[in-house]
């Protein structure tokens, strides 16, 4: 991080930062003309007094232009005593900038006009010249060491609170990405466990919306289908849910997740609601999957066997796994694009969803038309 300048780190002034800043220069002024009133003319008095409230005036533009404010209540210190209280301000408040091309020959200009000034108001009793200089340069290099501690301080509490609002900011925005990666990873889990049974719901009720010839037991058959499907629906709703819960592993808190193994009652259950399906489970048995390439296998097939039974009811699903621990894990699922009407509209991302998936583990995943078929392919890497 750069280095802040002065203007971005002093800090406002209040009235009682005026106030006392005021009183300070008033006592050192008074300290410096009660040892010389005695000695100055009648001339002298009035022009030490207005030269004074001069540099009084000034002084209260040391923040707009430091240099000039401390060179002009400098040079009039040279001959007004009661200018020495807004010169020592100013020379204060440049030191706080911590520029040394600039403190260095101001505190030299701050020396020769003390000096000066103890020959234009010389005292009462003669004086060394050592004493008088070891004096003023004893006060002036205290008054510019105590303005450059204050700049130091402010810059470095500047810098502090500056580092811990980045912090609060970046926190926040961390905080925010992560909300917005929590939301985007529920809603594919939703996605992902809801479509299937709400495709499910939705295949059985329009079916009895068209058919006119089904008995009363057909029709009470296909409600208890309904009904249990919109049962297994809410039953994955709440293991979708906990989610929520459980932020350290991200797993569901109330129900396991269906791996590689619950691919054959899938299969079967979706035959049972009406849908044709082929199925060649082509891996081999020696070998057990990892749980998370069956879960994102799963998916990947649940998705697949959703989109037939939204966009081609009553086509034919083609489903081939195969695999090993060498070859990784390949996945297509081919159906005739378009065969058959559909009433249930697509959001379009779940394949999103997918893909992003099967890219977390390492692997891919593409789908479009073949000729008349549409294909969904992936390749999933074995390890974990």
């Amino acid at each position: 991080m750069d280095r802040p300048t002065p203007e971005e780190y002093q800090p406002q002034l209040s009235a009682w930062g005026h106030l006392w800043r005021l009183l300070v220069m008033l006592g050192i002024s008074a300290l410096i003309w009660v040892t010389v009133v005695d000695q100055q003319s009648e001339l002298l008095f009035v022009v030490d007094l207005a030269l004074g409230l001069v540099s009084y005036v000034v002084v209260f533009f040391r923040r707009r232009w430091p240099l000039g404010v401390a060179v002009t209540t400098n040079l009039l210190a040279t001959v007004s005593s009661t200018a020495a209280g807004p010169s020592s301000l100013a020379l204060v408040s440049l030191a706080t900038g911590r520029r040394w091309k600039q403190v260095i020959p101001l505190a030299a200009l701050a020396f020769a006009s003390a000096q000066l000034f103890a020959v234009v108001n010389p005292p009462e009793t003669d004086e060394p010249w050592w004493l008088t200089g070891s004096t003023n340069l004893v006060f002036i290099a205290a008054v510019t060491a105590w303005g450059m501690y204050l700049g130091s301080r402010r810059e470095l509490l500047w810098t502090l609170r500056n580092r811990a609002e980045r912090a609060e900011a970046e926190q926040e925005l961390r905080a925010t990405h992560a909300r917005d990666n929590e939301r985007a990873r529920i809603a594919r889990e939703m996605h992902d466990v809801l479509a299937h049974r709400i495709s499910q719901i939705s295949m059985h009720a329009g079916a009895l919306g068209f058919r006119e010839d089904l008995t009363a037991e057909e029709m009470r058959t296909s409600a208890g289908v309904i009904q249990a499907t919109a049962h297994e629906a809410l039953t994955d709703l709440r293991g979708v849910l906990g989610v929520l819960r459980d932020h350290e592993t991200g797993e569901l808190t109330s129900a396991p997740q269906p791996t590689y193994d619950d691919l054959a009652a899938l299969v079967d259950e979706a035959r049972s609601a009406g849908l044709r399906l082929e199925y060649d489970d082509l891996v081999p048995d020696t070998d057990p999957m990892p749980a998370v390439v069956g879960r994102t296998l799963y998916r990947i097939v649940q998705e697949g066997i959703t989109n037939a039974r939204k966009h081609a009811p009553g086509a034919l699903l083609a489903i081939r796994v195969s695999g090993s621990p060498e070859d990784g894990v390949d996945v297509m699922l081919r159906n005739p694009v378009g065969f058959g009407p559909s009433r249930t509209p697509g959001s379009g991302l779940g394949l999103v969803g997918l893909a992003e998936r099967a890219e977390l583990r390492g692997g891919h995943l593409t789908h479009g038309r073949d000729g008349s078929m549409f294909v969904l392919h992936a390749w999933i890497p074995w390890a974990t």
